[in-house]
C-alpha cells in the first residue's frame, strides 16, 4: 500500500486541467467516495498494526495534497475569469464580510484530525434509526433501566423508529458489516427529549470512537485518550479515569481533564476541584461484540464518546449551549480567526 500511496502522491502533485469539466473529472477520480484515495482508506483496515500509524499519516498527506492541488487549479480558473469580468455596477459599495466555520465544526474537525493521526477513519450513519442499532445491538434489552437514561424521540409513535440518541448506532452498523481490525470515529448530531437551557439542548453533537482488534487493553484506551487530551488542550493537560457505568462497555469509566483555566488549582469553572469531565469510555462489552457478529473470545476493543459542545465550551469558554444554534452573527464573528 505504501508504494501505491507514493505513486498517487506523485500523480496528484502534477495534476493539470484546462477547464472546469476536466477538473471535476479529476476530483471524482481521486476524491469521490468511489475514488482511488477512498479505496485506499477502505483497504486501511487490512494494514498490519505496526504499520497503521505510518500508513495513516501517508494517507492523510495524500488526501490533503490532492485537495490542495485541485483547489489550486480551481483558484487559477477563478482568477482568470475575474480578470475578464467587466465592472459589476450592481455590486454593493459596502465591503462584503467573509464568513467563518461554526465553532462546532471547528472543534469537530480538530477532534477528527487528532484521532486520524492514530489511524482512525470517519464512519457515518442515519440520524433516523431503528431500535436495534440504537439500543438492542448495544446491550440494551427492552426492559433495561438504562433506556430511561436517554429520553428518546420516537417517529410517528412507532417504538421501532426513532431519532438516534447517540452515535453509537453508527458503531453497531460498522461492526455488523466489518470484521476486525476496526478503528473508526463516528461524528454526528444526536437527539434527546430534554428541556432547552443554558446547559442542555434537545439536539447536540457527538464524536464516538471504536477500536476492535486482538489483544486490545484498557492501557491502549488510556494512552489514546491521554494523547487526545494533550493535543486538544495543551501538553500540560493531565487526565484521570473514574469508574462509571454504560451498558455497552465493561469496565466503564468517565474521563476528567485538569482544568485548562486554572491549571488544576481550582476555580469556579471546575467547581474548585481542579478537574472537568469531558467524556465516557470503556472496554467493549463481549455481549456487544457477539450481538454484532464478532467473536469475543478472539477480539477485544475499546470505545469512547464525547459531546462536541462540551469540548467547545472548554476550548472557547462558551457558557450557554443555546448560542451554538441561534445563528447570532455577533457570536459567530468571534471565531473568524479560529
Amino acid at each position: 500500500m505504501k508504494e501505491r500511496i507514493e505513486e498517487l502522491l506523485k500523480q496528484v502533485k502534477t495534476l493539470e486541467a484546462s477547464n472546469h469539466e476536466e477538473l471535476e473529472a479529476l476530483r471524482i477520480k481521486y476524491l469521490s467516495k468511489k475514488g482511488e484515495i477512498s479505496a485506499l482508506f477502505n483497504d486501511f483496515r487490512n494494514v498490519a498494526n505496526e504499520e497503521k500509524k505510518e500508513i495513516g499519516k501517508l494517507l492523510n498527506e495524500l488526501k490533503n495534497a490532492a485537495q490542495d492541488r485541485i483547489n489550486e487549479i480551481r483558484a487559477g480558473f477563478e482568477a482568470k475569469e475575474s480578470k475578464g469580468d467587466s465592472l459589476d455596477l450592481t455590486r454593493t459599495a459596502d465591503s462584503i464580510a467573509l464568513g467563518t466555520r461554526h465553532p462546532i465544526s471547528l472543534v469537530r474537525n480538530e477532534i477528527i484530525d487528532i484521532f486520524s493521526h492514530l489511524g482512525f477513519t470517519v464512519a457515518d450513519g442515519p440520524e433516523v434509526e431503528d431500535d436495534w442499532h440504537v439500543f438492542g445491538a448495544l446491550n440494551f434489552p427492552p426492559e433495561h433501566p438504562a433506556r430511561d437514561m436517554q429520553d428518546t424521540f420516537f417517529v410517528e409513535k412507532n417504538p421501532d423508529v426513532l431519532l438516534r440518541t447517540h452515535t453509537s448506532s453508527v458503531q453497531s452498523r460498522v461492526m455488523e458489516r466489518t470484521q476486525p481490525p476496526i478503528r473508526v470515529l463516528c461524528p454526528g448530531r444526536v437527539y434527546r427529549n430534554e428541556a432547552i437551557s443554558a446547559r442542555a439542548h434537545c439536539f447536540f453533537h457527538q464524536v464516538e470512537g471504536l477500536y476492535i482488534d486482538k489483544n486490545v487493553s484498557f492501557a491502549d484506551l488510556k494512552q489514546a485518550l491521554l494523547y487526545f487530551a494533550k493535543e486538544m488542550f495543551g501538553p500540560e493537560t493531565k487526565i484521570r479515569l473514574r469508574p462509571s457505568y454504560f451498558p455497552f462497555t465493561e469496565p466503564s469509566a468517565e474521563m476528567d481533564i485538569s482544568c485548562n483555566l486554572c491549571g488544576g488549582k481550582g476555580c469556579s469553572f471546575c467547581k474548585h476541584t481542579g478537574w472537568v469531565e469531558i467524556l465516557g469510555c470503556g472496554m467493549v462489552d463481549p455481549n456487544v461484540l457477539e450481538a454484532n457478529g464478532i467473536d469475543s473470545k478472539v477480539y477485544s476493543g475499546y470505545a469512547f464518546g464525547m459531546g462536541v459542545e462540551r469540548i467547545t465550551n472548554l476550548k472557547y469558554q462558551v457558557k450557554d449551549l443555546r448560542m451554538f444554534s441561534e445563528n447570532d452573527i455577533r457570536f459567530l464573528r468571534q471565531f473568524e480567526n479560529a
